[in-house]
């Protein structure tokens, strides 16, 4: 009995398990024809069924008792229906044994041990005479997890929490467990309506998929905040303290306005924190409710605080152990006085700054202890700060650890401290910022301070990790400025592994084209003393910017090197010498601007370049030497919030050459944490130029067109590209509505030069404005600009009335067509009736003359604008984004001051993108 009714009890028992949630595949195992069925909920494992309680009979007789006939001892043990399994394998996982005696609760146990490996979806064990068979079915093995649905938790953060992978076993078991983990990393993102149904797709081999199709939902957000027991300060206030803020339909860039455990706890400790900031001494919060409104979209957050009394703060002493420390001259110091509401916070900071001052005595291990003494009944607070006795500490050795590529050397010589030296927290973390500033290692880096051999001994430990130092850059982007930009470098800033910089970089834009090789040794011999070397080609083409012609004015180039040696003077403070040798040509289009003399020879025609411009023509080599002292500690050089920088640069040219000058450059920054993500920045820049020898030409300025300065976008906001100072602006005639003659009005037939200056100076105002965490995490920084700034000096250019060349107003310049050689073009009739474009002035068929090509050009007038150190200013509003796509900035200004000639402009941007 026990037999069949055994293997109709564990039959059901599978059939259990299975129901519903597995489908038979296709009879060729293909997966196209196969459908899902959401797994069933498991079962308890089913044991041996018991015959049903037969209907009550007439009691017989009792008879004699009968022994019990003894149990039938196992003859055979086999294992039926295991595939992967070896049939050892499986009897190993029970105890029955040939020989020993089947009963049922040996039975029942076996079944119970191989329901507990998990490695089987049926079980049944069968007694035919002693020859017991184990039929056993396995478990399907996982062929492959397919997340569906998932778009804000990614495949990358899911995988490594489950506990199902390809080639495992299944059970439901483990189904479940994986479920709820990914319900709870929903959870963990404020994603509390997060569902996950898991399926099965049944396949050949005894193989299935399991899928894991999840509905994310909404964000849980904080609807509501209450802080029950606030009598003292308002919820604005309160809330402004907390970490966690309450959503509303308007505020689209503020963070933090999901529901998280983690900063329900954080907040209590906000809470507290506030309130000891403002004399609350005695504050705490009694409890903090979380409720989930019933549709699992919002949360409200329910704290109950008691206040308590306000203390102020009483007597603050300082008792000084140390030697070198007085505590009377020391309490004088403190920020804290007498009848000043009490201040947690400014406890706190006073000890961090007494230990750090204390360490920069030597003194590692000092600690500062406070002592409360409360009055309830005045309610007072008494604060004294203990100095501890410690010993003076010396530097036993400086360790440097995980650097596999980088030499030890390059972090040791960041270091502000020498082995031997008295310690010193300062320097301490001066040397963590450079080791940090160096950009090859991990962000998060500090030197770690060790005992040493004894108590006056101390270990500094650079634990280092690094990471990748070369750089493969492609670009491109689009800007007002110059449309579209596209760029490529490849850099690598630990060459070798000895610190030094070397790569290579170029640009192609519609204006310019430019291709740099930099080499930059930082410790020329293992000396502080940094050796850089570039090679540059610039090409630029200066067009008329200001109009719909987009013909080219001039082209320069410059191709040249340059050699850098700098030297720190200070921790602070630098010298930097260079040499620089350049050869520069500026070239004007023979097509466009030149003429043939009565000797043929080609010449530009100051009527259609400017004489500015043909004076600017040709090749000069400039040989220049300068040097320049920097002062520089802001915290963060690519994001400074704080700090100041400082630098005046000379520069001679004439140290052979063809040009001559001295120039003169001075900039400053300021930087200041106004607190709560606001930045302040004020920068300032100026400089001055001046030729040491004299061209003698009238009307010439004695420096060349390409060594003045000039100003405009990107420099000033609110001004088009060297839209700012002295230029020369050439207006044509043309027939007004009676037909006399008068100037154009019209800016697009004007032609402005930009001619720029031998001063300028600069100055910016900017703040930057936070916009909350969410805004920061997307990467947006606007930010309220004011820019000011002005270029002048040059000598007043001669300038040009064609309208005195032809002898009445309104009369028309003749300019031929010329190749690209200078050659002028003519239309030539040939003897075939056919037409052809020659060089030549004569026709060579008929001998007669040939039509010169060419146009017509109106008289104008040439006016001189701009050159004054009057100021322009603009102010505006900047605003930036880290966009997918790449960095992304516009800026809207408008013009308060600006002067005759210059160009204005309202909005500018530029975008662009790696790749």
């Amino acid at each position: 009995m026990a037999q069949g009714a055994k293997a109709g009890g564990f039959r059901q028992l599978g059939m259990a398990l299975l129901g519903g949630s597995i489908l038979a595949g296709m009879p060729n195992g293909a997966d196209a024809a196969i459908t899902r069925k959401p797994l069933a909920e498991a079962k308890p494992p089913v044991a041996a069924a018991k015959p049903a309680p037969e209907a009550a009979k007439p009691v017989a007789p009792v008879a004699a008792p009968v022994a019990a006939a003894p149990a039938q001892p196992i003859v055979t043990l086999s294992v039926e229906g295991a595939q992967r399994l070896e049939p050892d394998t499986v009897l190993s996982y029970v105890q029955l044994r040939a020989g020993q005696p089947y009963t049922e609760t040996a039975a029942d146990q076996a079944l119970k041990d191989l329901y507990a490996t998990e490695l089987f979806t049926d079980v049944q064990v069968r007694n035919d005479n002693g020859r017991v068979v184990i039929t056993v079915k396995e478990n399907p093995v996982i062929n492959r997890i397919v997340l569906e649905g998932n778009k804000h938790l990614k495949e990358d953060k899911i995988n490594p929490e489950i506990k199902l992978a390809p080639r495992q076993i299944f059970t439901r078991s483990k189904v479940r467990a994986d479920v709820a983990r990914i319900i709870e990393l929903y959870k963990r993102q404020g994603r509390f309506a997060a569902t996950v149904e898991p399926k099965m797709v049944r396949l050949d081999q005894n193989r299935v998929d399991i899928v894991f199709e999840i509905n994310e939902g909404p964000k849980s957000k904080v609807r509501q905040i209450n802080v029950i027991g606030a009598d003292h300060f308002s919820m604005k206030e309160i809330q402004a303290a907390m970490m966690t803020k309450t959503a509303r339909p308007l505020h689209i860039f503020r963070g933090n306005t999901s529901y998280d455990p983690d900063k329900l706890a954080f907040d209590q400790q906000k809470l507290r924190q506030f309130y000891l900031t403002q004399g609350y001494a005695d504050f705490r919060v009694v409890s903090a409710v979380a409720e989930l409104t019933p549709n699992k979209r919002d949360f409200i957050i329910t704290y109950v605080v008691e206040e308590g009394q306000r203390y102020k703060f009483g007597d603050v002493k300082v008792e000084s152990q140390l030697r070198d420390f007085d505590g009377k001259i020391l309490a004088n110091q403190l920020p804290m006085k007498k009848g000043q509401w009490y201040n947690a916070k400014q406890v706190e900071d006073t000890i961090d700054k007494m230990n750090e001052t204390v360490g920069v005595f030597g003194y590692a291990f000092a600690d500062t202890r406070p002592d409360y003494i409360r009055d309830t009944k005045n309610l007072s607070m008494g604060v004294t700060f203990n100095l501890q006795e410690a010993p003076r500490v010396y530097v036993e050795r400086i360790d440097v650890n995980g650097n596999t590529l980088t030499q030890d050397k390059v972090v040791r010589r960041e270091f502000r401290l020498a082995e031997g030296d008295a310690f010193n927290s300062v320097q301490v973390k001066r040397s963590t910022n450079r080791i940090k500033s160096l950009g090859y290692f991990q962000e998060k880096f500090e030197v770690k301070q060790v005992n040493g051999s004894a108590r006056d001994r101390i270990v500094l430990e650079a634990n280092v990790e690094e990471k990748p130092t070369g750089e493969l850059q492609l670009s491109a982007g689009y800007s007002s400025l110059e449309s579209f930009i596209f760029q490529a470098s490849v850099r690598q800033n630990n060459f070798r592994g000895r610190g030094q910089s070397i790569g290579v970089s170029g640009s192609v834009s519609r204006y310019s084209k430019s291709v740099m090789l930099s080499f930059t040794e930082p410790y020329v011999f293992d000396k502080n003393v940094s050796l850089g070397v570039d090679l540059y080609r610039r090409d630029t083409n200066n067009y008329n910017y200001y109009s719909t012609n987009s013909s080219s004015l001039y082209k320069n180039s410059t191709t040249g090197f340059q050699v850098r040696v700098g030297v720190p003077v200070t921790e602070y403070v630098s010298v930097v010498g260079r040499y620089t040798l350049n050869l520069d040509k500026v070239a004007l289009s023979k097509s466009q601007f030149y003429t043939q003399d009565s000797t043929g020879a080609y010449t530009c025609n100051p009527l259609l370049a400017g004489r500015y411009l043909c004076d600017a023509e040709g090749k000069r080599i400039s040989s220049i030497i300068g040097g320049s002292i920097i002062y520089d500690n802001l915290d963060n050089r690519m994001r400074p919030t704080r700090g100041q920088s400082a630098s005046a640069g000379v520069d001679f040219a004439g140290l052979g050459g063809d040009v001559r000058y001295a120039r003169l450059r001075l900039n400053a920054s300021k930087f200041y944490d106004l607190g709560k993500g606001f930045i302040v920045s004020l920068k300032g820049e100026g400089g001055a130029i001046k030729a040491l020898s004299s061209r003698n030409i009238a009307g010439v300025d004695d420096v060349y067109l390409t060594d003045r300065f000039y100003l405009g976008e990107p420099q000033i906001r609110g001004f088009d590209i060297r839209g700012v100072g002295p230029r020369v602006v050439r207006k044509p005639y043309t027939t007004d509505s009676t037909g006399n003659y008068v100037l154009t009005t019209d800016k697009n037939s004007w032609t402005q030069d930009a001619v720029g200056g031998k001063y300028y100076y600069m100055f910016r105002a900017e703040l930057a404005i936070p916009l909350g965490s969410g805004a920061k995490e997307m990467g947006i920084r606007p930010s309220l600009f004011l820019d000011a700034g002005a270029v002048w000096g040059i000598t007043k250019p001669t300038l040009q009335d064609s309208t005195q060349i032809c002898g009445s107003v309104g009369c028309s310049i003749f300019v031929p067509t010329r190749d690209a050689n200078g050659n002028k073009l003519y239309y030539q009739t040939n003897a075939d009736g056919s037409y052809t474009t020659t060089t030549s002035a004569t026709n060579t068929s008929t001998g007669a003359a040939n039509t010169a090509l060419g146009s017509n050009i109106s008289a104008f007038k040439e006016f001189y604008h701009g050159d004054t150190p009057r100021p322009r200013i603009s102010i505006g509003v900047g605003f930036n984004w880290n966009s997918p796509f790449g960095p992304f900035r516009i800026d809207v200004a408008k013009n308060l001051l600006h002067e005759d000639g210059d160009d204005t402009k309202t909005f500018q941007f530029n975008v662009g993108t790696q790749f």
